[in-house]
């Protein structure tokens, strides 16, 4: 499976974006997945994570409430809605696949998309 992220940017905060993975491979329905980001000087960490039939979503606690992760599997798609954005939420936002269910370890992911960077001015 590739993955390709797109849909950063710059934002005011309180404002919103929305951010997009593009999977490669008929399989992808097949992963769970999730958005996983990395700040300048930190360590990669976990956002929002999606069962493969989307019923099931697992957020970090400094996004819920604000963010909301969804997949188009007819698509190949899988999708970060962003509101509310904040200062704190810069970083690169990158998508992860995996065969594991509810996995929030980076390290338990086995398909990255390049990254996407999120920019949020006060």
């Amino acid at each position: 499976v590739q993955l390709q992220a797109s849909g950063g940017g710059l934002v005011q905060a309180g404002g919103s974006l929305r951010l997009s993975c593009a999977a490669s491979g008929r399989t992808f329905s097949r992963y769970y997945a999730a958005w996983f980001r990395q700040a300048p000087g930190k360590a990669r960490e976990f956002v929002a994570g999606i069962n493969v039939s989307g019923g099931s979503l697992n957020y970090a606690d400094s996004v819920k409430g604000r963010f909301t992760i969804s997949r188009d599997n007819t698509k190949n798609a899988v999708y970060l809605q962003m509101n509310g954005l904040e200062p704190e939420d810069t970083a690169i936002y990158y998508c992860g696949a995996t065969f594991q269910v509810g996995v929030t370890s980076p390290f338990g992911y086995q398909y990255w998309g390049q990254g996407t960077e999120v920019t949020v001015s006060s």
